[in-house]
């Protein structure tokens, strides 16, 4: 007679996997991962031993906010590493995602600051009104415009080549414009999102030459607290696109030592959660 399989109680595999006895019994509600067994009279859910690796599967995807569907797809085939790579790159554009939602928020909201919402609401009165708005206020608002486009292009999950190229042009118009009527913080950060959209498409060179060039205007005008520590973090990115490990490690603690001087904890928290999205750079603060 074959010798029966070996069988563990919820809180023996949780020990084992580091996941809770709560979390375990979450996850077989949902169907994600049955017990072996479940005894007719205590109700108990008693595991193999073959289940010791998927649940650790699970609390390693878990930990990092893998969707439980995408945890289910990688459960199908836990012995594939390529398909879990995906599931896995699939996911960290979705971080990137949210991330550069934040960002793109943070920028909108700065520009209300400067500008004021009054202002802001009246000059959209007044160009609505005119026929022929005044050329000043026209390219701000485009330059404002482009902008805030990229950032609602980087923030979609998935997108096509020829989002990748609208993406691309609007960034260089949108400099453009703050070229001509933005104060130099305006071009700094132009220049940072130009290098940010070369360094989510993968082009290095250009990715660092626009990071070189904000860096540039920021000491050149004496620009600091966030903007500069975003633009050091821009050339630590584009480096690690680059390939450049030990570049991108001397920019990042650069970035590191400019965020300690942010006035604001939120931004300064900001700078932070970006430097830990470097693609290929684990976390070494």
């Amino acid at each position: 007679m074959a010798d029966e399989p070996e069988l563990i109680t919820v809180g023996q595999l949780a020990r084992r996997v580091g996941l809770t006895a709560k979390a375990l019994r979450h996850y077989d509600r949902v169907g994600l991962l049955a017990p072996a067994v479940v005894d007719a009279d205590t109700g108990y859910r008693l595991y193999s031993a073959e289940q010791v690796g998927p649940a650790r599967l699970v609390r390693l995807l878990r930990s990092v906010d893998v969707p439980l569907d995408q945890v289910r797809e990688c459960l199908a085939r836990p012995d594939d590493e390529a398909a879990i790579q995906q599931v896995l790159h699939r996911h960290r554009r979705r971080l990137q995602a949210r991330l550069d939602r934040v960002r793109g928020d943070l920028h909108r909201t700065d520009h209300l600051i400067e500008d004021g919402v009054t202002t802001t609401m009246t000059d959209q009165d007044e160009h609505d009104k005119q026929d022929t708005p005044g050329p000043a206020a026209d390219e701000r608002r485009l330059a404002a415009d482009l902008f805030n486009g990229v950032w609602r292009l980087l923030e979609q999950e998935e997108r096509s080549i020829e989002d990748d190229d609208r993406m691309l042009h609007m960034a260089h118009a949108s400099r453009y414009h703050w070229g001509q009527i933005g104060a130099a913080v305006n071009r700094s950060r132009g220049e940072w999102q130009v290098s940010r959209v070369y360094s989510v498409l993968g082009r290095a060179e250009p990715a660092l030459y626009h990071a070189r060039r904000g860096l540039e205007i920021c000491q050149e005008h004496g620009i600091a607290d966030w903007d500069l520590a975003f633009a050091y973090e821009s050339l630590a990115r584009a480096h690690a696109v680059a390939g450049d490990k030990e570049q991108a490690r001397a920019w990042t603690e650069q970035a590191l030592a400019a965020a300690e001087d942010i006035a604001e904890d939120e931004e300064r928290e900001l700078v932070l959660t970006d430097l830990e999205a470097i693609p290929g750079q684990p976390r070494f603060w």
